[in-house]
């Protein structure tokens, strides 16, 4: 049973609460993966949206995760702030602006299965694109891009992950060519993604997507969001994040895939 709101794009919204256990086993799994992922866990957290949008409205689904999202990134940017790039951050974020103004000009002017639609294929792509990684088939710790394609990547970053909060493959596809240490990678994302969180709150508010029942769930969820971030933290230096890799990417492929299913017919 999907969680359904009745609206339509920058309209009041009516929500129905959600009484499934689906959505509520669904929205924990996929809380965390993301806290996981906050924690160092790279990668983890880019299904959560594509699961959340098989049980709830997509355009909800962000708006809940948000101040989620925001709370985790206070840990993550605490725990790892001795350990970042400033200038891949330079380059990265004013991209990663102009991307976060993309993402809400597509979210205003479509329906929520356009948007599931678009969750669906970024969750399909990216997938994909980690099992070519894990295959030795995709992007390489190689010589280092043109200082203009962090910036365009970072504009992709920030319109993906406003659309979806699956920011990650774009800020990865620039970030593995810098050869970074394996705990600045991780620092320089957590700021970047922080700061990319707080920029969308505006165009959330402009969307009109926080309402008094997502904010009672995003309440709810808040303790399950900070313990996740913090085992993340504390087993990201023990545990090889590269395990789960390929398992992650074969359920965003088969999760993206339903949503293409759904939003199409």
């Amino acid at each position: 049973m999907r969680w359904t709101c009745e609206c339509t794009p920058l309209s009041p919204v009516r929500m129905i609460w959600p009484t499934s256990p689906a959505f509520y086993i669904v929205t924990t799994l996929a809380i965390i993966m993301v806290g996981l992922a906050k924690g160092g866990f790279a990668g983890l957290g880019a299904a959560a949206m594509p699961m959340m949008a098989l049980v709830m409205d997509p355009l909800q689904a962000a708006a809940m995760m948000l101040p989620i999202l925001i709370a985790q990134d206070a840990i993550s940017v605490w725990s790892f702030r001795h350990d970042f790039d400033a200038a891949t951050l330079w380059l990265m974020l004013p991209g990663g602006v102009a991307g976060v103004g993309l993402g809400w000009a597509f979210s205003a002017s479509v329906d929520a299965d356009a948007v599931r639609g678009l969750v669906g294929l970024i969750a399909v792509l990216f997938g994909s694109y980690r099992i070519l990684q894990s295959y030795g088939l995709g992007m390489r710790r190689t010589r280092p891009l043109s200082r203009w394609w962090g910036t365009f990547w970072g504009a992709m970053s920030g319109f993906t992950s406003h659309v979806a909060h699956a920011g990650g493959p774009p800020f990865q596809v620039w970030a593995l060519t810098r050869n970074f240490p394996h705990m600045i990678f991780i620092g320089t994302a957590s700021i970047f993604f922080a700061a990319l969180n707080v920029m969308k709150v505006p165009a959330y508010l402009a969307l009109g997507q926080f309402h008094r029942e997502t904010l009672m769930l995003t309440a709810m969820f808040m303790p399950l969001a900070i313990l996740s971030t913090i085992a993340g933290v504390k087993l990201v230096r023990k545990i090889d994040p590269a395990k789960f890799q390929t398992i992650i990417a074969i359920l965003m492929i088969l999760v993206g895939a339903e949503l293409l299913r759904v939003a199409l017919t």
